[in-house]
């Protein structure tokens, strides 16, 4: 489990491509920390390490998650956001993430607003149920408030501390990034269907 508190921003140097891929990962975490086996949010997907080196470590994502995610046109060179996996005690300053991305959402619109950045995005129907005013998601693993939805799309406010912190910084109209939508309008949104 995690916060949607952004730790590091990592930059793959290796992918090796099949059905499942194999996925290296510079990072400024101590490495020589990292069990095989511990779990990474990887842009917000919760990735299983399999090898650290100095500086490094790898993952291997399942075809569900390349296909269900934006892992699959990861390069070498392309940012990540990191952020280890949350321990009993730890602050809880974002929202409670799984790292269990539902899709993939699109950058429809950027706009400056003060010293912030308004985004907006548009995400399939089946997740826009999920949405609601004043409820998080998360975006590339980072934790975010939703200030407005309309109908498949919603709006966040990107302050200036979660650019310099984050992959957001370099966020373009047409981009695209991993979602999850919150836990809790998940179990809600399934309690109403049971009841229906």
């Amino acid at each position: 489990m995690f916060t949607g508190i952004v730790t590091d921003v990592g930059r793959v140097r290796a992918v090796r491509a099949g059905h499942e891929a194999r996925i290296e990962i510079e990072t400024a975490h101590q490495t020589a920390g990292i069990a095989h086996g511990a779990s990474i949010a990887c842009a917000g997907v919760c990735l299983t390490v399999v090898e650290t080196g100095p500086g490094w470590f790898a993952v291997v994502a399942s075809a569900e998650t390349l296909a269900r995610t934006t892992l699959g046109g990861w390069r070498a060179g392309t940012r990540v956001n990191l952020e280890r996996a949350l321990r009993l005690g730890d602050e809880l300053g974002g929202h409670l993430v799984l790292g269990h991305v539902d899709g993939v959402a699109e950058c429809v619109s950027l706009a400056p607003e003060g010293e912030s950045r308004r985004a907006v995005f548009a995400v399939a129907d089946d997740l826009a149920r999920f949405l609601a005013v004043k409820g998080s998601v998360a975006l590339d693993g980072v934790s975010l408030t939703v200030n407005e939805v309309d109908g498949r799309r919603f709006a966040v406010n990107i302050i200036p501390h979660t650019l310099a912190a984050t992959t957001l910084s370099g966020l373009a109209g047409g981009a695209r990034v991993n979602i999850e939508m919150d836990m809790l309008a998940r179990y809600l949104a399934r309690l109403v269907e049971d009841r229906g």
